[in-house]
């Protein structure tokens, strides 16, 4: 019923740039925080930014000033600047999205991920 698609990943050297999408899809009614997560080999998943349907945003502290997220309401898309990305930056990222579907109620859907390597 809902699909959350991503697109973006990469690799890229050290000190560069890329920029995630995620588009969501299917019988949405509205969403409300929409955010990207990581995981690591061998660690666990990780919440690098979200943002609110009003468009607040937060980041974790590692990635403050060089990740930017931001979102197309109209077009039910949340996108991840990253810049000056760093090795340990390397992760694959999920979009994660809370939507409430029409006639259901409100879920947490996922995306499938996207590889991001960052090599030194």
């Amino acid at each position: 019923q809902v699909q959350l698609v991503e697109s973006g990943g990469g690799l890229v050297q050290a000190g560069g740039s890329l920029r995630l999408s995620c588009a969501a899809s299917g019988s949405i009614f509205s969403i409300n925080a929409m955010g990207w997560y990581r995981q690591a080999p061998g660690k666990w998943r990780e919440l690098v930014a979200a943002i609110t349907s009003g468009g607040s945003p937060n980041y974790a502290d590692s990635v403050k000033g060089r990740f930017t997220i931001s979102r197309d309401n109209a077009q039910n898309t949340v996108y991840l600047q990253m810049n000056s990305l760093k090795p340990e930056d390397t992760a694959v990222y999920y979009c994660n999205a809370e939507i409430w579907v029409a006639g259901i109620g409100e879920y947490d859907y996922w995306g499938q991920g996207t590889q991001v390597t960052v090599s030194s």
